[in-house]
């Protein structure tokens, strides 16, 4: 059974999806100009493995677009989860972070270790990502003067010309077929608030990053990243290095989102991590 909900967050509602029964909840945390739907396709293989819950951050997908650079910072988001964890019962749970949900998750068990009995990291990097500055400068600027369907459509003309676009994403949207591709991405860009890609864009590439603090994290750390995402690779075996008992996987014939494009060994992987984790305790 499938149950979707929001949760009221002092001056944000955020949209939440659950499915499958259980006790420990798996929750999965999406990326910038992600949301829910990132996780649609494997959600139903997910339940088969216990609760699983998505949400959607601020300024992304269902949530609350607050319209206002004030809304949005990395401890923002990292108090968002915390409180949201509290508003849907979750005292502890399973949780995984993708790219800046990474980011998020990263400093939510380092400020709160006693909610998250382990941890998958997927795409993400302990610090800046400073390799997306221009795309991001250029994006926000667009995404502020000329709205969100602007910034889709440029994002779209751009990819088709990308000679450096991973062939899994290539292949991702071959698979899906272009027109699902692109309108499941249209609808995730044209549903954020252009103060959070203008905002929370340039934070990704410029803030004061976790690295020294890895060795905090005592719960059971899986590392994953696609083996085309090339820009993630070094960020990940940082992760694997600081993180005691860390183990990394590389998804093969995937980039930034091996759940959608390389879904096997994605799961297979997530499911060794639950078994692992949910063994041990």
């Amino acid at each position: 059974m499938r149950e979707i909900g929001r949760a009221k967050l002092g001056d944000v509602e955020i949209e939440w999806e659950r499915a499958g029964s259980g006790d420990r909840p798996f929750v999965l945390v999406h990326g910038f100009t992600g949301s829910r739907d990132d996780w649609a396709d494997v959600l139903p293989a997910l339940a088969e493995l216990g609760p699983t819950v998505t949400l959607d951050q601020r300024g992304h997908g269902g949530s609350t677009n607050s319209g206002t650079p004030g809304a949005y910072s990395l401890e923002q988001l990292v108090r968002d989860l915390a409180r949201f964890l509290d508003a849907t019962g979750i005292e502890r749970c399973d949780l995984l972070g993708h790219s800046m949900g990474g980011m998020v998750c990263l400093r939510l068990v380092l400020e709160h270790p006693e909610r998250v009995a382990s941890l998958v990291l997927m795409d993400t990097a302990p610090g800046p990502i400073a390799h997306q500055a221009p795309r991001i400068e250029i994006g926000g600027k667009i995404a502020r003067e000329q709205g969100m369907a602007a910034l889709f459509a440029a994002m779209r003309a751009q990819a088709s010309t990308d000679p450096n676009r991973p062939l899994a994403a290539r292949r991702a949207e071959e698979a899906m077929g272009p027109a699902r591709y692109w309108e499941r991405i249209r609808a995730k860009i044209e549903a954020m608030d252009p103060e959070a890609f203008a905002t929370l864009g340039p934070l990704l590439v410029d803030h004061e990053g976790v690295e020294d603090r890895l060795g905090e994290i005592r719960c059971p750390t899986t590392v994953l990243v696609g083996a085309e995402d090339t820009a993630f690779l070094a960020p990940s075996r940082a992760l694997e290095a600081g993180i005691a008992g860390a183990r990394r996987v590389e998804i093969p014939g995937a980039a930034h989102s091996p759940q959608i494009e390389n879904t096997g060994p994605w799961l297979a992987a997530i499911r060794d991590h639950l078994a692992r984790a949910r063994g041990a305790a």
